[in-house]
């Protein structure tokens, strides 16, 4: 190893004027140094770099045929979507429209109940007043018959004397054989 050391300063102490040797001026050696840096770079690193640069383009074709199919799927989709969508709109409104109607026909089939119950009631209502009225004029004239009769019993019995009072008793006896006779 101090062999290698005393090589590479015995070539750093020659004279650098007409013979090969270790340029020490900085400014000068950076511009050569650099371009012969850059110049293996790009020559042996160009494959390596092409190589990165092909591998990061395939991954980009990649993500992006990826990215339109995936694209493609969802737009098949959107559209599976919109015309299920489309269709429940069209049941939906389809729905709506009958249940309007059915309720439509509930309301008049309720009303046309109604009216019929009205009715009902009020037959059941005049029937009800009639048959009142009939009882309260058949009470009515019950009680004046029987009132009546008692003036005409009293009237009668004031007024006939015994012979009168056989009389009508045997008047009316052959009124009611007559009505029997013609009864039979």
């Amino acid at each position: 190893m101090k062999n290698v050391t005393d090589f590479c300063l015995y070539w750093g102490y020659w004279p650098s004027a007409g013979s090969f040797g270790f340029n020490t001026d900085i400014l000068s050696t950076n511009l050569i140094n650099l371009s012969v840096v850059l110049g293996v770079l790009i020559f042996f690193g160009k494959g390596v770099l092409r190589d990165l640069l092909d591998n990061r383009k395939q991954r980009i074709l990649n993500t992006i045929r990826n990215s339109e199919e995936l694209r493609g799927g969802a737009i098949e989709q959107l559209e599976k979507v919109r015309a299920r969508l489309r269709k429940v709109q069209m049941e939906a409104d389809r729905f709506l429209a009958n249940g309007y109607s059915e309720i439509e026909k509930e309301k008049l089939n309720l009303i046309n109940s109604s009216y019929k119950t009205l009715e009902q009631l009020e037959n059941y209502k005049n029937e009800t007043i009639q048959f009142e009225q009939q009882r309260v004029i058949n009470q009515v004239r019950q009680r004046v018959f029987q009132q009546a009769l008692r003036v005409a019993l009293g009237t009668m019995n004031s007024c006939l004397n015994g012979e009168l009072h056989l009389r009508t008793i045997s008047a009316n006896i052959n009124m009611l054989g007559a009505i029997k006779e013609i009864r039979d």
